[in-house]
């Protein structure tokens, strides 16, 4: 098997380096003639007069016809194949000497779900994407674990997998549709999917987080960055002032929403 990719990976070298001198030899082709045709269109739209066509035409013809003639042609030499394979070669002898020397030929793969249980007797230390694997195996063996399928998606939305996250929230809310924090947290997956942006079906999401539990305070943020977009000042008043009297007066989150509000009432 090393030998045959080995070789394969030397017709590919060769493969590539042929391509690459018949495409230079058409890429001058090509520029001569756009040069030329560009010279036809200043004529056709009258920013050239005759004159003055017919000289830039000679000295674009005098350019091209020396560049072709001091072009070096690429050749290949008769045994440059033979060293190009034998390169090849000798890497892939150097790469099986050095992982006989350093690597462990006889270690077996490590099956993925053997990982997973090592991971799952050690949660305390895990990042998010294990955790979501973890997660994502208690979720297989009991389906209807509305508790499981909230952590899932809040694993994959700490691993970036907004997608995911959403999907597994759907699933949650199927379960429990009172769930006030899944609807926002469904809400927030949907927005970092969209990359940023407040979409019907993610403001759609919050306003349910809203009418469940008005102190969803990341529902409330949304839902004024959702009014905001469409320019009504009064649904920003009324999502973000009460978030507003919540937040510490020092707190740099207060003082953006305070800056923005101030700017919408100057703007209109």
């Amino acid at each position: 098997m090393t030998a045959l990719i080995t070789a394969l990976a030397g017709l590919l070298v060769l493969a590539g380096a042929r391509r690459g001198a018949d495409a230079g030899e058409g890429v001058a082709v090509l520029t001569a003639a756009a040069e030329l045709a560009e010279l036809d269109r200043l004529k056709a739209r009258g920013l050239l007069d005759e004159a003055g066509w017919t000289a830039a035409r000679a000295e674009a013809g005098r350019r091209i016809l020396s560049a072709e003639r001091d072009a070096v042609p690429v050749r290949a030499g008769r045994r440059d194949r033979l060293w190009v394979l034998a390169g090849v070669g000798a890497t892939a002898v150097a790469a099986l000497g050095l992982y006989a020397i350093s690597g462990a030929p006889g270690l077996p793969d490590q099956a993925w779900e053997r990982r997973v249980d090592e991971w799952a007797a050690d949660l305390d230390t895990l990042e998010a994407p294990q955790i979501a694997a973890v997660a994502a195996r208690v979720v297989r063996e009991r389906p209807d674990d509305h508790q499981a399928l909230t952590m899932l998606g809040a694993a994959r939305f700490e691993a970036g997998d907004p997608a995911g996250a959403a999907s597994a929230f759907r699933r949650a809310l199927a379960l429990q549709p009172d769930d006030a924090q899944s609807w926002a947290r469904l809400g927030e997956s949907l927005v970092r999917a969209d990359e940023g942006r407040v979409g019907a079906d993610a403001e759609a999401a919050f306003v349910q987080a809203f009418r469940r539990d008005p102190g969803q305070l990341g529902a409330r943020y949304f839902l004024g960055e959702a009014a905001m977009a469409r320019g009504d000042r009064a649904g920003v008043r009324a999502m973000w002032t009460p978030l507003i009297a919540a937040l510490d007066p020092a707190d740099p989150r207060r003082i953006d929403l305070e800056t923005r509000i101030q700017a919408m009432d100057v703007a209109g």
